[in-house]
């Protein structure tokens, strides 16, 4: 009988440059690099993106992995921050500013067309905040406000036309509100079936997720476009946790308490744990999708400035000699 030695050999293939199109368990060596790599199909993990330029937390994301946006938020001390970053897949670069510093904020759209939804804007008490911003890739500009200010709310929506905004806290507590964007004003619609805030947000406006929130709910919900159902809990429940996808197709992660690293990803059935974040942490924000995703912000410590890359499918590693 043959070997395995016998019929494929033990050499390592030797190419000029890397294939198009490896195929999964693939290793090949690079004569023009001098390295040795391997394909191989990663089911998700997290590695290190570029810093923030301003470390804080409480803040807001919206868009893709490699074309995000991070707005407001709070560094610890003094007034709530206006700052705005624009991520290009490598590094953050600082844009104009809110017109209103807040932190606890939703976000949701695109790079070139976001909004900015609600808020605290007094660092010395709470003072809750229906302002809304729209940011059309330049500029932000003040729009209608939401019809209940309200702090630590979620948003969906994929630009500065149509958005969802949910939950929150109001002055007289946890909110189960939901309120519609048409692009012009603010429409209140069906209430969560659960109040509660600092929960996580994805999707469009008629087709959204809710999930996670205070106080350290595991529930999840679906928007239809006109009504909230209860769907599959996360496996761990927990506040202040973001996401990033769609109500079909959704990773969410963080959270407190305690202070966790946990993923999850949705199938739009269930929620399934995967890899964890690098640097576990809270109050963060997200952006991007179920299979590339965006961790940026939040507390504690070092955790202000860090940003985190989620990425499944095909990966070429390179193996070092050292």
């Amino acid at each position: 009988m043959s070997t395995y030695k016998q019929i494929h050999g033990t050499d390592i293939e030797v190419l000029s440059s890397d294939p198009a199109n490896p195929v999964d368990g693939q290793v090949w060596y690079n004569s023009t690099s001098n390295t040795v790599k391997a394909n191989f199909y990663d089911p998700g993990s997290w590695s290190t993106g570029g810093d923030l330029n301003t470390s804080r937390f409480g803040l807001a994301g919206s868009g893709t992995q490699t074309a995000a946006l991070a707005f407001g938020g709070d560094v610890g001390a003094g007034p709530f921050q206006v700052v705005t970053e624009s991520y290009n897949g490598t590094s953050w670069t600082e844009v104009n500013d809110l017109n209103t510093g807040r932190k606890y904020l939703a976000g949701c759209g695109v790079q070139t067309a976001t909004l900015a939804i609600g808020g605290d804007v007094a660092p010395t008490s709470p003072e809750f905040f229906g302002g809304t911003e729209s940011w059309d890739g330049t500029n932000w500009t003040e729009v209608n406000d939401l019809n209940s200010a309200r702090a630590q709310l979620a948003a969906a929506g994929t630009d500065n036309t149509s958005a969802l905004a949910f939950g929150g806290f109001l002055a007289s507590g946890l909110s189960a509100l939901t309120e519609s964007w048409n692009g012009t004003s603010w429409t209140e619609v069906n209430d969560l079936n659960t109040a509660r805030d600092f929960l996580g947000g994805v999707g469009t406006q008629t087709a959204a997720l809710g999930f996670g929130g205070e106080p350290s709910v595991a529930l999840t919900e679906s928007w239809n476009g006109t009504s909230w159902t209860e769907v599959n809990d996360l496996n761990t429940g927990r506040n202040y946790i973001t996401g990033a996808g769609t109500n079909t197709a959704a990773l969410g992660f963080g959270g407190n308490p305690p202070t966790t690293a946990a993923t999850e990803s949705w199938n739009g059935t269930s929620w399934t744990e995967v890899n964890d974040l690098n640097l576990a942490r809270y109050i963060l924000a997200g952006a991007g999708t179920q299979t590339a995703a965006l961790a940026f912000g939040g507390a504690p410590g070092g955790a202000g400035v860090a940003t985190e890359e989620w990425n499944v499918g095909p990966q070429t590693i390179t193996f070092s000699d050292s």
